[in-house]
């Protein structure tokens, strides 16, 4: 058996060498080659999952974007197959961004399900090393392409829980609003488009009120912000953006 390199180190070492333009082709390489069973031994926690697939994810969705910027600029059924096209070779398997995304981090999940339907039929590599269930927090660390993201940060098993936490923190300081008159917290349509993933909508303020997004008190409405058309280089595709 060859000896191989810890996939760990190497989905940290791709997304900081994607970050300060270093050399990354070495690193895709390795990354591609991993054998299934070295693989498997080395992601045993949700922690070692959640690190690994989130760097995976934000360097190649990077690397994608400098590839084929034409296609996050052109109409949503050219994003869609943006997210949706097998171009990353992880342990001798191909994988898009959605496979990632929807399959290894929401833990087979569907993009268009609200947060509640399943992906169907997901391959048997997804069902090895996906996450055993879903952790909301990953839409916060995870790149959309867009300027409202946070800063893109290489995650470590050890410190995951706390980099997410500080992650989400960022994120709703930025993007969730609260009228303390009408009890009414403006949040993101993320909130809408996986509110499943939350728990709903009592899941959902529930999840405001941990990182002291809104105050304690009365339950608040929710209104979510107005679909004036994705920002630029948005990822994330809605079903109706691609109704004719």
């Amino acid at each position: 058996m060859s000896t191989q390199l810890d996939p760990l180190s190497l989905s940290a070492d791709l997304l900081y060498a994607v970050k300060t333009e270093g050399d990354t082709d070495w690193l895709q390489d390795h990354l591609a080659t991993l054998e299934q069973a070295h693989l498997k031994r080395v992601l045993t926690t949700r922690e070692g999952k959640l690190a690994f697939w989130l760097n995976c994810y934000n360097a190649y969705a990077q690397l994608l974007q400098e590839a084929d910027l034409s296609s996050l600029e052109g109409s949503p059924l050219q994003r869609w197959k943006f997210v949706s096209r097998d171009r990353i070779p992880i342990g001798g398997v191909w994988l898009s961004l959605n496979d990632i995304k929807h399959g290894m981090l929401r833990c087979s999940k569907h993009p268009w399900g609200l947060g509640y339907l399943p992906r169907l039929l997901p391959s048997s590599f997804e069902r090895q090393f996906r996450l055993p269930d879903c952790d909301p927090r990953i839409h916060f660390a995870i790149s959309h392409g867009a300027e409202h993201c946070p800063p893109v940060a290489v995650y470590s098993p050890a410190d995951v829980g706390a980099e997410l936490d500080i992650a989400v923190e960022w994120f709703l300081e930025e993007n969730v609003g609260y009228d303390p008159e009408g009890d009414v917290a403006t949040i993101p349509r993320l909130f809408r488009r996986y509110r499943g993933d939350f728990g709903g909508a009592r899941g959902i303020v529930d999840f405001l009120r941990e990182y002291n997004a809104i105050p304690t008190g009365p339950n608040p409405s929710l209104e979510y912000e107005n679909a004036s058309g994705p920002p630029d280089l948005e990822f994330d595709v809605e079903l109706e953006d691609l109704r004719p």
